[in-house]
């Protein structure tokens, strides 16, 4: 199970990076003013979707339902089930696409309420609409996807998602060398989204058709493809869309602060960027959690196999915790020399980086309580209860709206990244005792003993990089120089070596159990 998180993790933490190098170039071409902050809200929309349906939320709703219809019906029947999955969510997405581009002006104007009356409204829904058909391309992608992780096959669909940020790159490299405004500019990067969806499910229907040869009935992936809203579909959407929402629950608390935040100028931007920050630690195993446990967990109660089911659900959270909280106290303590890293480039000032750095620190806070949802979640799905995840997504979603509502008065962004924190720390609590009073969750006694030595390794890490922290910038030196980058690379890759030497000295790791983990063997999850 380990093996299998690294080679999904090693895929996110691929995508995640090309992703920074994707913003920071959008930083510099769009600035954080109008039209960047109505660009994002267009592009927020399409990566909510985006998360909806690629990343383990769909597949938390479609692996359970797939092993229940292989193992009680056959792999022939699994073949025609899945057949009539890619063929209603292709359907739906379709005309899901048409009319959420009719009525684009009012989706914008519920996002965005402080765009109305503003130049910034038109350019959001113009993006909008241009990134659209991203939609439509992604659903079919997701289901085949979710077919090959139930399959054990986690390497194709962990690294496909690099082409999206792979075509967004290539683009804005060109518009570099373009001596157009940053709205035209924005425009062209919007319509690549839409073809860089269609690359994305392009290479998985050719690729799947190898891949999947002998694996599933009859070399196909889905078969027949079928639009049908019969009692067993009826019965999957009714469990996958809850899932799918639940799923997203990360992307739904920044989309609650986006919607105070569009009240004040350059706010969406700041809050956009320092997320990005957030969702690289959150992607490597929030992704992984998804992808990974949600079959694991299955297979345990299919066998009903308590052992397996602890197992699962330990190593799960220690992953969880074992990166949140020193995610969580490096992002806080390098929060500025980061952001002016990445960021402040062209169109991007020294007061945005400012401005991004300090909400960060607040969005930091939240980051264990996302992980904690992302490592629970799982045991819900795996039951076929995806209601109570969602209802404590909407929990979280209600608390940050309205706690931003109250802070983003008094203190601005920062105050709306504080409530997004809240709001995730709702979630998470809610979860906790949902699943304490439902089935309880089992720990072994490996966790319990581990956990605590975790948390002490972190705090020894995030202790060494506060103090080293006002290092980061020499004076006299180019804050955005190879140097400044040489420097804040070795406070980073120091803090990942003091933080590993206190885990191996505290007995949380040895190094065999390291080799073990990374080492392929035949028939495990690294195939494609």
């Amino acid at each position: 199970m380990i093996r299998s998180l690294l080679t999904v993790s090693t895929g996110t933490l691929a995508s995640r990076l090309l992703g920074f190098a994707r913003d920071a170039m959008m930083a510099a071409l769009l600035g954080a003013g109008p039209v960047a902050d109505a660009f994002l809200v267009a592009f927020q929309l399409v990566n909510v979707v985006r998360r909806l349906l690629t990343e383990g939320a769909l597949n938390a709703a479609l692996v359970p339902a797939w092993l229940r219809v292989r193992e009680t019906e056959g792999a022939l029947a699994a073949a025609a089930f899945a057949g009539r999955v890619l063929g209603t969510i292709s359907a739906a997405l379709v005309v899901a696409t048409a009319v959420i581009g009719l009525l684009m002006p009012l989706v914008m104007t519920a996002l965005a309420p402080g765009f109305i009356g503003q130049e910034t409204l038109q350019l959001a829904v113009d993006d909008a609409r241009l990134m659209l058909p991203y939609l439509a391309f992604a659903g079919p992608a997701t289901v085949m996807m979710a077919l090959l992780n139930a399959q054990g096959r986690f390497a194709l669909t962990a690294f496909s998602p690099l082409l999206f940020n792979i075509a967004l790159i290539a683009v804005m490299m060109v518009l570099f060398g373009w001596r157009g405004d940053a709205a035209s500019a924005a425009l062209v990067i919007a319509a690549t989204v839409g073809i860089a969806g269609l690359a994305q499910l392009l290479m998985l229907v050719l690729r799947t058709g190898r891949v999947a040869g002998g694996s599933l009935a009859g070399g196909s992936i889905a078969s027949p493809l079928r639009i049908t809203f019969d009692p067993q579909m009826r019965g999957f959407l009714g469990q996958a869309i809850p899932g799918m929402v639940a799923g997203a629950g990360p992307q739904l608390l920044v989309v609650a602060g986006a919607v105070i935040a569009s009240w004040s100028p350059s706010a969406v931007s700041w809050l956009y960027f320092a997320n990005r920050l957030i969702e690289l630690p959150l992607g490597i195993v929030g992704v992984a959690m998804g992808t990974v446990l949600v079959p694991e967990l299955t297979r345990a109660l299919r066998s009903d196999d308590p052992k397996s089911m602890a197992h699962a659900q330990s190593r799960g959270l220690e992953l969880a915790v074992g990166l949140a909280l020193p995610a969580t106290l490096g992002l806080i303590a390098l929060s500025e020399p980061v952001v002016r890293l990445l960021f402040e480039h062209g169109a991007f000032t020294a007061a945005d980086t400012t401005a991004t750095a300090h909400a960060l620190m607040w969005l930091a806070l939240g980051l264990p309580a996302q992980m904690l949802v992302k490592a629970l979640s799982p045991a819900f799905f795996a039951r076929g209860d995806t209601m109570t995840p969602l209802l404590a997504t909407l929990k979280g979603f209600v608390v940050a709206i309205v706690l931003a509502v109250i802070l983003g008065h008094v203190y601005g962004a920062d105050g709306i990244a504080a409530s997004i924190a809240c709001g995730g720390w709702s979630s998470a609590v809610s979860l906790i005792r949902h699943g304490a009073v439902n089935f309880g969750f089992a720990i072994d006694a490996a966790a319990r003993r581990r956990l605590p030595r975790i948390v002490l390794a972190a705090l020894a890490m995030g202790a060494a990089l506060w103090l080293a922290a006002p290092f980061a910038l020499v004076p006299g030196t180019n804050p955005h120089g190879v140097v400044q980058a040489l420097i804040v690379a070795a406070l980073i890759s120091g803090g990942m070596v003091i933080y590993g030497l206190f885990l191996v000295l505290l007995g949380v790791v040895r190094r065999e159990q390291v080799v073990n983990a990374v080492r392929p063997t035949p028939g495990s999850g690294l195939r494609d």
